[in-house]
């Protein structure tokens, strides 16, 4: 190893898997065709502001637009109107964005193009209730959502039966105008129709498949939101709508990008590096507790890799709430992480969500290491209890070992990294 201390090791092998998907790279490898017509720009993510910056910069020709993101994240524009809106719980803000991305893209005609810029986030930053639902509604079915334990892709299947903007109609409502989607995927296996519900990408998914998956992950939904997913007034678009013939989708950015950017980064640092997977689901804390047992495994067997071996792996683990802690699915993968190595020298990790933040709170995640239970317990602090409490955040914090970048600017999912030395 070419550097000494792991926590700037791991920091530095971040901050190549969060390069790789910069919106000022990867945009300008993706700039559609100029139109005889206008230019709109529409997006909204937690990337969609720097995306939205990108561009600007990029497209040397009249534009305009709106973009919504989370609140802090905006980036200076200059032609395009960023908004801000709450996530990852809806809020007026987000009402307000929604019908505003509805009206800018109204009345275009078919020599105009749309670029939609969408990253994840996007859900909860866009509620726009159907039929007779209302903020509250959507607000519930969200809230219902996080605390099921459900996968992303099956909380976007139900989010777009409830909504007049996802499941690609946002798309549908700019006809007849070209849509172009440039899209910073976060979801596993990279269906851009799943990132951020998919405004403007439609996908098979159906009412019944819906209420499939609220009947296996036992989500408790508002009778009025279940008697409208029962309504055909809940049907998506298809993909093979007509409307969406002459659109164009682009994923310029994925896990599997910037994994292998890291694993680069790590090599020339002088430590090998194997990829598990960039589409890891699951309950945060078992997930945890299964990728332990490989660092186990490695320090004191060596195998099934030789140290020193930096293990990195991808995509996006769920938590199921039992309690009203403070927490993240990294900081709480991370946690079931720390007490499965307790006590074994030569391990370090890192857990982060690459967009800057982890849950609710300011870190993007967590460091770790085989003392981490140990100084936890010397400060008063249980890690099993604060794991079972859902409260993972104030374990850390309790040592020191929050992981705080602030805003990346772009969200390509988390990134769990462990060094085995």
């Amino acid at each position: 190893m070419t550097t000494t201390d792991p926590k700037q090791f791991l920091t530095k092998v971040f901050e190549a898997a969060v390069a790789a998907a910069d919106p000022e790279l990867t945009i300008r490898r993706h700039l559609p065709e100029k139109p005889k017509g206008r230019t709109i720009v529409i997006g909204a993510g937690k990337g969609s502001a720097q995306m939205a910056a990108a561009f600007e910069k990029a497209w040397d020709a009249p534009l305009e637009g709106v973009v919504v993101t989370r609140y802090g994240f905006a980036a200076p524009c200059e032609r395009i109107r960023i908004v801000e809106a709450s996530h990852p719980v809806p809020d007026a803000n987000g009402l307000a964005a929604a019908k505003l991305l509805l009206e800018t893209v109204s009345g275009l005609t078919e020599d105009d193009l749309v670029v939609a810029l969408v990253s994840g986030g996007g859900s909860a930053l866009l509620p726009s209730p159907a039929g007779n639902l209302t903020l509250a509604d959507e607000i519930a079915v969200n809230e219902a959502l996080l605390a099921s334990g459900a996968p992303i892709s099956a909380m976007n299947t139900i989010r777009k039966h409830v909504s007049t903007i996802k499941g690609g109609r946002l798309a549908a409502a700019a006809y007849p105008a070209r849509v172009v989607s440039l899209v910073v995927s976060d979801i596993p296996g990279d269906n851009p129709a799943l990132v951020a519900s998919g405004p403007t990408v439609p996908d098979e998914a159906s009412r019944a498949d819906a209420l499939r998956l609220i009947e296996t992950y036992r989500i408790a939904l508002p009778a009025n939101v279940m008697a409208h997913i029962n309504s055909a007034a809940a049907d998506a678009p298809s993909p093979t709508d007509p409307r969406f013939a002459r659109n164009e989708v682009h994923v310029i950015a994925s896990a599997t990008v910037s994994l292998d950017a890291a694993a680069d980064a790590a090599r020339k640092l002088g430590v090998e590096t194997v990829i598990l997977s960039d589409a890891i689901e699951g309950e945060a804390r078992e997930v945890g507790a299964v990728h332990a047992a490989i660092a186990r495994e490695v320090a004191l067997r060596d195998r099934p890799f030789k140290k020193p071996v930096l293990i990195l792996s991808g995509g996006e683990t769920t938590v199921t709430l039992r309690a009203k802690g403070k927490g993240g699915r990294n900081s709480e993968f991370l946690l079931a992480f720390a007490i499965g190595v307790d006590g074994v020298s030569g391990i370090d990790a890192l857990a982060a969500d690459t967009d800057g933040i982890d849950g609710s709170e300011d870190n993007a995640g967590a460091f770790a290491d085989a003392t981490t239970v140990a100084r936890m317990r010397a400060v008063g602090v249980d890690a099993k209890a604060m794991l079972a409490g859902n409260n993972a955040w104030t374990a850390f914090n309790a040592v020191g070992d929050l992981f705080v970048p602030g805003p990346t600017g772009t969200n390509v999912n988390d990134l769990r990294a462990i060094l085995v030395r």
